[in-house]
């Protein structure tokens, strides 16, 4: 799949687990409770990290959002992982990666602020911000977007981040399940899962039916996450 589509991905997985990830009965004591800001910005986040695994990618849409610095850096996880869809297109990345963000969150801020800048980033970059004409440019536009929005998240409660990025990493490992060549889901064994329900990576059913589809899901979602109290209420007053 290709990372408008995974970011769109997690996007909507996010909008879609909010209600469940603040369900204290369902999570048992690690229920968490989401203003309308965390959620805001849980949705970038999120969408950022379901291209996370992809940064095994020496020229996907992580290696050319910050030019030179993220190629270099898909070059040296490629190797050390396997390869495209090998190590980082499994639940033990996932995994890994929602607790690695929660405890760089919790105890080490100065580094989780660097890292929440580059999942917001790749975050943009999946959803549309650039433009075609000059990589150069479009890495500086997104580097300042992302500036802007994590400036603005500097005073937001980050308990949520782990979630958000296994989540996120999940979305993605099950999106490319669904093209032929599948994922080696329970990474360091071998066996890949692929159910072709998607012939071929950018062709007509990932550009004509899967994008439009996550794209009116993210846009209901945004929409009943925005109104949810005041529907709740509507609702009980008609009780």
């Amino acid at each position: 799949m290709m990372g408008p589509t995974h970011a769109l991905s997690g996007a909507v997985a996010w909008l879609a687990a909010v209600p469940l990830i603040q369900d204290a009965g369902l999570l048992q004591g690690y229920a968490v409770q989401l203003s309308a800001g965390q959620i805001a910005a849980g949705t970038v986040v999120c969408a950022g990290a379901a291209m996370l695994p992809d940064v095994d990618h020496h020229d996907g849409t992580i290696a050319n959002t910050f030019g030179i610095f993220s190629r270099g850096l898909c070059k040296v996880v490629s190797k050390v992982s396997g390869g495209h869809r090998q190590a980082t297109h499994s639940i033990l990345f996932a995994l890994g990666a929602g607790y690695g963000a929660d405890w760089l969150a919790t105890h080490h801020e100065r580094i989780w602020w660097v890292l929440l800048f580059l999942l917001v980033g790749l975050g943009l970059r999946g959803l549309g911000v650039g433009t075609g004409s000059s990589d150069a440019f479009t890495g500086v536009l997104n580097a300042l977007a992302a500036a802007g929005l994590v400036y603005w998240m500097h005073d937001v409660d980050m308990t949520w981040a782990g979630y958000a990025v296994a989540l996120g990493c999940v979305v993605h490992v099950a999106g490319d399940c669904c093209t032929p060549r599948g994922c080696p889901v329970l990474w360091p064994a071998p066996w890949r899962l692929g159910v072709p329900l998607i012939p071929r990576t950018n062709g007509r059913a990932e550009k004509w039916v899967i994008t439009p589809l996550l794209t009116l899901g993210a846009v209901i979602l945004a929409v009943r996450t925005a109104m949810g109290d005041e529907i709740t209420s509507w609702l009980e007053s008609k009780a």
